[in-house]
């Protein structure tokens, strides 16, 4: 970019301005304004370009010529001095009247400083001061965008989320597909073929890793494993993907419109009164009398014994064999009825409701947001109110969200968690030790629970709540207020299970906004370890009377001692964020999975409760993960996946190797998915990472959609390279196959490789560089010897 001066007296200026204090921090961590890298001949050099009155830059980093490895273990780490000279530049030499902050998120929320009411001597306030910001924030994430409203004064104009679309079937894994239907159809018919098709079918899985993703490598019931083939197929069939990404002031159009308008409309989205707010898909179920069917709630694989309505033949000339079929055709249908390329029948009447509503009010609200959107940022620059809306996911039901274009608020923050989260988190606690009993034959005794500020404000305190859950306590509400006034304990006889001994790794924005839930967790584990149950039953007070123990005998006081064994929920230093391996991982600072789990534990080992908030505890913290059985990571939504944010990595992955490392054992992994409220599903990372990989990674629908959008989409490429990365170097949860499968998609294929090439070649070289690394490290090896001089040939060619 063209580069502005600022000279050294302007910038002196405002750093004098600021209290002694925050200007010793920076050159204590900086050094003299002169050594800054942006420093030459009097002035600051910095990357700007100028539009007359508009000028156009990126958002400088939070350091440079650092060491990540010292500074990534110090939460407290101030922008160096050519960070604030940049915004100086703004302020005063430029004299901007307003920012606009385009892209979710930025660094200048997230600097050392307080969490609210931030004086003169925080980095935020020091760097931005009174500058009017207008900050274009994705509507699904209200804690990252209260963080900048909190922190930087920023007006929020929110934006629709990418549009979305059913996975659907591709390549390799449709003409298997294809397989099983004429090895189910010859098995009724010519049983000559049947054991050929069989073994071709299973021969095809396993030469792909597809054996492995789907649960079947283990079977000897093949059978029964052909059956789960086929409901694993289903499932990857009917998962949903993004079209492309969201453009800000534009409205999707066309497919892109039909597709978000079956996904906002697929589960219920009211009561059961009001007959517009269902699901369309169950009604149209209802409609056409597929008695007893619920497609949102079935078991894919089974075979399809109902009626075959006519209009559900006409949708499609697939074979219909199983319920996953009779699934794929209501959706189908639905996208007809929605584009308007089926026609209604006036019989069904449950159907004609959800359409009419569709048409009457949720597409009308969708084509608002497009201009919604630009209207609202004109109207900030006019120095004009922008109209405050609520935020959440739209495909979990929240399309009180839409238009989009205001300036979201979140929550109120004393009703967390609300009844229907409580609902939602205890079956969700339910269905996953149900699963982990059937798994290993015995309920865990302790777990580990990653929770976000930024899901638990979407979903009114699921996380929270099903932690409340685990552990056998229950909130308790003023009817009045629907706030949270305190807890119950469950007793045993009525929990029919033992509690749970629950360690929670908080966010720093759950920190900074859901103080009382923290207390509430906390005092409801001291309460439940004091109670008088066998420690069969009671691990929590069993493990307390334990560490107390110890520690007495260690010297300790017994006051002290009590305290410190009750210890249940941990998160970074207060005025920090993160999980402290982001800069490990891009650096390549890492030598072996300890190193990474090392970092976890140094940047997430400080205590919080109602005595206590953020008592540095690296023992304490220890203690807690050497003892996890099971990591847990829930997902609220489906309209972002957990390649899509280094969050998952930094929290689950660094979770599981901070455990691996503590006790010398992998834990299971559970990644939930709270996507449909009314029925949550447990899945261990592993089998997320699959259904993730072969539905979205390498699916060429996807990557057709990111295509659209150039620099940006091969950025998508990359990044999801880089997630999947790091999920097998912290959990060893991503198979060699994975890596093979996206190589093949995105460096093997010549036309993707093209177009990564001329639309932004330094993210392939990237790209090509992450494989390379997977090799190196031993996390992949390539099928064949052409992917090592492709990948050597493409890092050389950017060098040359």
């Amino acid at each position: 970019l063209p580069v502005a001066s600022l000279p050294l007296r302007n910038y002196l200026k405002r750093f004098n301005e600021l209290p002694e204090k925050t200007r010793q921090s920076l050159s204590e961590r900086w050094g003299e304004p002169e050594q800054d890298p942006f420093f030459a001949g009097g002035a600051f050099k910095l990357p700007i370009k100028l539009y007359g009155n508009l000028v156009v830059c990126i958002q400088p980093a939070r350091g440079y010529n650092i060491d990540p490895k010292e500074t990534y273990h110090d939460p407290a780490l101030v922008p160096p001095h050519g960070y604030l000279a940049f915004y100086v530049w703004l302020r005063d030499h430029f004299g901007a009247h307003a920012i606009i902050h385009n892209g979710k998120h930025g660094n200048l929320e997230w600097l050392p400083g307080k969490a609210v009411g931030l004086s003169r001597g925080c980095f935020p306030e020091a760097a931005l001061g009174p500058l009017p910001q207008l900050y274009p924030f994705i509507v699904n994430d209200p804690g990252e965008g209260t963080q900048a409203k909190r922190r930087t004064s920023a007006v929020i104009v929110d934006h629709l989320t990418p549009p979305l679309s059913r996975a659907e079937t591709y390549g390799p894994l449709k003409d298997l597909e294809a397989l099983i239907d004429e090895y189910y159809l010859a098995s009724g018919l010519d049983r000559r073929r049947v054991d050929e098709l069989r073994q071709q079918i299973l021969d095809l899985t396993r030469s792909s890793g597809l054996d492995a993703d789907a649960g079947i490598a283990d079977l000897r019931d093949e059978d029964a494993a052909l059956q789960q083939l086929d409901t694993y197929i289903c499932e990857l069939k009917e998962a949903q993907i993004r079209d492309g990404l969201h453009i800000l002031g534009e409205s999707p159009k066309g497919d892109q419109e039909t597709g978000l308008l079956v996904a906002l409309t697929r589960i219920s989205r009211g009561t059961a009164e009001a007959a517009g707010d269902g699901s369309l898909v169950q009604a149209l179920a209802q409609d056409l009398e597929l008695e007893g069917f619920d497609p949102l709630d079935c078991a894919l694989g089974e075979p399809w014994q109902g009626p075959k309505p006519e209009d559900l033949q006409r949708v499609s000339s697939d074979s219909w064999r199983t319920h996953g079929d009779t699934v794929e055709r209501l959706e189908l249908l639905a996208a007809g009825l929605v584009s308007g390329s089926a026609k209604r029948q006036p019989e069904w009447t449950r159907t004609e409701a959800v359409i009419t509503s569709i048409d009457e009010t949720i597409r009308p609200r969708v084509r608002q947001c497009g201009k919604g959107e630009i209207d609202a940022v004109m109207a900030g620059l006019d120095g004009r109110f922008v109209p405050p809306g609520p935020s959440g996911a739209p495909t979990r039901g929240r399309l009180d969200v839409l238009p989009t274009g205001r300036n979201f608020y979140s929550l109120d923050n004393r009703s967390v968690p609300t009844p229907t989260a409580w609902s939602i988190g205890q079956k969700s606690a339910g269905l996953m030790l149900e699963r982990h009993f059937q798994d290993h034959g015995r309920y865990p005794k302790a777990l580990g629970l990653s929770v976000w500020g930024t899901s638990n404000m979407r979903t009114g305190g699921d996380d929270i709540a099903q932690a409340l859950a685990l552990i056998g306590a229950k909130p308790v509400w003023d009817t009045s207020s629907w706030r949270v006034t305190g807890f119950e304990i469950i007793p045993l006889a009525a929990l029919g299970r033992p509690r749970i001994d629950v360690t929670l790794r908080i966010s720093g924005f759950f920190r900074d906004a859901f103080p009382a839930q923290i207390e509430l967790f906390d005092k409801a584990v001291r309460a439940i370890a004091l109670l008088e149950e066998d420690g069969a039953d009671n691990p929590i007070s069993a493990r307390v009377k334990q560490d107390s123990a110890e520690m007495q005998q260690a010297g300790m006081s017994a006051e002290e001692a009590a305290r410190l064994s009750a210890f249940r929920v941990f998160g970074s230093k207060p005025g920090a964020y993160g999980a402290g391996l982001q800069a490990l991982m891009d650096e390549k600072l890492w030598a072996e999975r300890a190193d990474l789990a090392r970092a976890y534990v140094t940047w997430g080992a400080y205590a919080y409760g109602s005595q206590v908030s953020g008592q540095r505890s690296e023992d304490a913290f220890t203690r807690r993960l050497k003892r996890i059985e099971a990591v847990v990571q829930n997902q609220d939504n489906r309209e972002h996946d957990l390649l899509d944010s280094d969050d998952y990595y930094q929290f689950e992955g660094g979770m599981t190797a901070a455990v691996e490392e503590a006790s010398g054992t992998r834990p299971v992994v559970y990644h939930n998915d709270h996507s449909r409220p009314e029925r949550p599903v447990t899945r261990t990372l592993e089998e997320e990472i699959g259904r993730v990989v072969r539905s979205r990674v390498v699916n060429p629908k996807w990557i057709a959609g990111i295509m659209r959008h150039g620099y940006k989409g091969v950025f998508e490429i990359a990044a999801t390279v880089d997630y999947l990365f790091a999920f097998a170097a912290t959990t060893g949860a991503v198979r060699s196959h994975h890596f093979e499968l996206a190589y093949e998609a995105y460096i093997g294929d010549p036309d993707i490789q093209t177009f990564m090439r001329e639309n932004n070649h330094e993210a392939l070289t990237e790209t090509a560089q992450r494989f390379h690394e997977a090799i190196e490290r031993g996390l992949w090896t390539p099928k064949s010897n052409s992917a090592y001089h492709e990948l050597r040939r493409l890092q050389e060619e950017r060098t040359a």
